[in-house]
């Protein structure tokens, strides 16, 4: 069955117009013209933690300096405009039917998908203000194109914490001591997190590190968008 996303998605590529510049779109598949799509910031990257770089590495001195709790690191650009516009139209202006253009420039940077995704889960309380998570929606997306199964019940949070954009560095690390939780149900080997913005890594560490304690050989993350803090 096709998603209501996926429907008010198509409605909108029906119009032929790019949610950017509202010029004519790139074809009646896409819901951006070629030119906002060619500005799209997708800079060689480390893959192992994303830090940007000069050309594409598995690892840097970045994460040399600094490892990171997971394993391979992909994302579809970087937090700068207009995939940053996109992002926040998104996230905070509620136009949850993006999570189906944004979770396919994402699917296609995947090369060896994970078996199963689990989406960086909202508190319960911030999720009800929100209306969504959109690290869900975007899961859903990429499940959909690498095959992957998606489960958004395994993995909880279980503390309500401050928004981390508003903290600093330090302040996140500590911000996300026991806010997870795993559901008793066995996991396999592989896993991808998935989230939708990804700045000094702390949440997505802290999901790696409870999938290790827990049994996980590889643990790979998924976002929309890196910039660095």
């Amino acid at each position: 069955m096709v998603s209501f996303i996926t429907q008010f998605t198509n409605f909108l590529r029906r119009g032929h117009r790019c949610q950017l510049c509202h010029l004519p779109a790139a074809g009646p598949h896409s819901i951006w013209c070629q030119h906002c799509l060619a500005r799209f910031p997708c800079p060689p990257y480390c893959h192992h933690c994303g830090h940007t770089l000069l050309e594409d590495a598995d690892h840097c001195g970045h994460c040399l300096n600094a490892p990171q709790p997971w394993q391979r690191f992909y994302r579809a650009g970087e937090y700068q405009f207009p995939l940053r516009h996109v992002i926040h139209q998104f996230k905070f202006q509620r136009k949850f039917w993006l999570a189906n253009p944004l979770g396919e420039l994402l699917a296609q940077q995947i090369d060896d998908p994970a078996p199963l995704l689990l989406p960086i889960p909202l508190h319960p309380l911030r999720r009800l203000k929100r209306g969504f998570n959109q690290s869900s929606l975007i899961a859903q997306v990429v499940a959909q194109h690498t095959g992957s199964h998606l489960d958004t019940q395994r993995i909880k949070r279980q503390r309500y914490t401050p928004p981390q954009h508003r903290l600093s560095k330090v302040q996140r690390q500590h911000n996300l001591e026991r806010a997870f939780i795993l559901t008793d149900k066995p996991l396999p080997s592989h896993v991808a997190l998935v989230d939708d913005v990804v700045t000094t890594g702390s949440t997505v560490a802290a999901a790696a590190t409870l999938l290790h304690n827990h049994g996980v050989e590889r643990v790979d993350i998924y976002c929309l968008c890196y910039t660095p803090a």
